[in-house]
């Protein structure tokens, strides 16, 4: 019981900060209701085999993490709590393979750095609340990348390293790792995965590590792994997937989506402001470091390419989105674990650098946090930033109860990076780990309850209320002029409707079986005002909301001979 008293701690750990309210607030638009929608509409239509949107082929994602979200709506009923509830089981089973895996290379206290690295955290804390694709995406490759590279020792005969497996084994279950994570979004975990090995190939001066036998035997076990699915989907429903998914890919790579783009060094932005504070110690791991053994050195060189590989990739990627550089939080946080035990055993000497860049993040952003309850209890004096955007300043109006306690979460940021830098210069170690990596937790934490549905009240909440408003009603619910999931989900649209529904002019000018109401936003009312039989019902916080009523036999126009026949 002993030898596994440290991990229960982790699971327990992990289970009090990740489960906790995490059906308090409404799924986000687009991508948290997109995966859950799906999902929902898997456990209405007993299809598992298809993700579907609206009941029609949705050929963006492939269906596994939609399973998991399947599975617990299965369990707890269809909502926010069972679409997030994976992420959170993701959660647990990370930090207890970070700790396994760190004790493995280097021992007990490393794997606990790394857990407190990986857990406080900014975004990586809190990706595992959130009903997002990315965590089970990450957690799969880098299990791949892990096992890999144990393949790799074994094949070596790594010293050090106690590998009790055959390497097949371990370059089967990578390939297996490598498939489900295809599985979940697609072959961009294979992608990563190859230039990764590839760039490992070149460090290694051309010298082929993995043979062609070998690298075969991988890729027909990710195909075995992955390719079951999609062989099915094409032998019942055609190639209508690969071909749609194919190409959705290419445009995301190639083109901005939907206003997503940034500049050059958005996800060097994220990821050092995001993964703060792991991010101001991993920048030392670019330097000399004096570490014990070959496993060691060899770990800290995969870790370096598999981050600057996800970086690289992603900047050139011209779609720029938070999480698209997520699988960087493993090897981030990995990295700044070594230069942290470094400290500890006294191999690196501490530089002043270090304190100034925490404080250069805590403060600033500790400030701006602590200042926005109360400029949020006064929007007026921030209207005029949003002058260009009416839709963003309608957004300002929404009724939320800001009571200034929410300031709370911008001081325990402020005091983790004072606290942080207090025991860094006083080289006390473990209470820097606990003020540092545990303040980061329960920082998240608490600003995930004082801010997230503050903001959701603020951004969303109008129209999500709305359709909530028509769960029971028999009518249609359409979003005009702006992307939406949030009308499948919360309005709960059932599978069985006219086909003509999907048709926006026939919802707006045909001849409708059921009553219409529609969604706009006040910067694009679609030209509804114009159409005579549609209504404006109420305009609240940017959204705009019409209702068109049937045509009944009392309401229809009546013709020359119903006329006559009156008279």
């Amino acid at each position: 019981m002993n030898r596994y008293r440290t991990q229960w701690g982790i699971a327990l750990l992990a289970i009090l900060f990740f489960v906790p309210f995490l059906g308090g607030v409404h799924l986000f638009d687009w991508d948290e209701i997109n995966f859950a929608e799906i999902a929902r509409e898997m456990v209405v239509s007993g299809d598992y085999l298809r993700p579907q949107m609206d009941f029609t082929f949705f050929t963006e994602k492939p269906p596994m993490f939609m399973w998991f979200q399947a599975l617990s709506m299965n369990i707890f009923g269809i909502g926010e709590f069972a679409s997030r509830l994976p992420n959170a089981i993701a959660g647990i089973i990370t930090l207890l393979l970070l700790y396994r895996f760190g004790k493995k290379i280097y021992n007990h206290r490393f794997g606990l750095i790394w857990v407190a690295a990986y857990f406080g955290s900014i975004l990586p804390h809190l990706y595992f609340r959130s009903g997002i694709i990315d965590p089970w995406f990450n957690l799969f490759i880098f299990l791949g990348i892990y096992h890999l590279i144990l393949f790799h020792w074994k094949k070596e005969d790594q010293k050090g390293m106690d590998l009790k497996r055959s390497k097949w084994f371990y370059l089967i279950i990578a390939a297996g790792f490598t498939g489900l994570a295809i599985l979940v979004k697609g072959p961009v975990a294979l992608l990563i995965t190859l230039i990764t090995l590839g760039t490992y190939w070149l460090y290694a001066k051309l010298r082929f590590y993995i043979n062609v036998l070998e690298l075969g035997v991988y890729l027909l076990f990710v195909l075995i792994t992955s390719g079951l699915w999609f062989a099915i989907v094409t032998l019942l429903y055609g190639s209508q997937f690969i071909i749609e998914f194919t190409i959705r890919q290419w445009e995301l790579f190639a083109n901005q989506d939907a206003g997503h783009g940034g500049f050059i060094g958005y996800h060097f932005v994220v990821l050092l402001i995001g993964c703060f504070p792991a991010s101001i110690f991993m920048l030392r791991s670019m330097g000399k470091l004096s570490l014990d053994t070959s496993a060691q050195k060899d770990m800290r060189r995969w870790m370096l390419m598999l981050f600057w590989v996800v970086l690289i990739l992603f900047t050139i990627v011209n779609t720029k989105i938070v999480h698209y550089s997520s699988l960087a939080y493993f090897p981030l946080t990995y990295l700044a674990a070594v230069v942290i035990d470094q400290l500890m055993e006294k191999k690196i000497r501490l530089r002043s650098w270090l304190s100034i860049g925490i404080l250069g993040i805590a403060i600033p952003f500790g400030i701006a946090i602590t200042v926005l309850p109360w400029i949020m209890m006064n929007p007026e004096l921030i209207k005029p930033l949003f002058s260009a955007d009416p839709f963003a300043m309608a957004n300002l109006d929404a009724n939320v109860n800001w009571t200034g306690w929410e300031s709370i979460a911008g001081l325990i940021l402020i005091g983790i990076g004072l606290g942080g830098v207090f025991y860094i210069r006083r080289e006390e170690w473990k209470k820097m780990l606990i003020v540092l990596f545990g303040g980061g937790g329960v920082f998240v934490f608490i600003t995930l309850i004082f801010f997230i549905a503050r903001i959701e009240k603020i951004s969303q909440n109008a129209a999500i209320e709305f359709y909530e408003s028509k769960k029971e009603c028999n009518c249609y619910v359409q979003p005009l002029a702006y992307k939406s999931y949030g009308h499948f989900f919360y309005s709960e649209i059932p599978m069985e409707q006219n086909p003509l529904h999907r048709d926006v002019q026939w919802l707006k000018s045909g001849e409708i079986d059921k009553d219409v109401y529609f969604i706009t936003k006040i910067t694009n009312s679609d030209n509804l005002e114009q159409l005579e039989d549609v209504e404006k019902l109420y305009e609240k916080n940017g959204f705009v909301f019409w209702e068109r009523k049937m045509m009944t036999e009392d309401r229809r126009p009546k013709t020359e001979f119903q006329i006559n026949s009156d008279w």
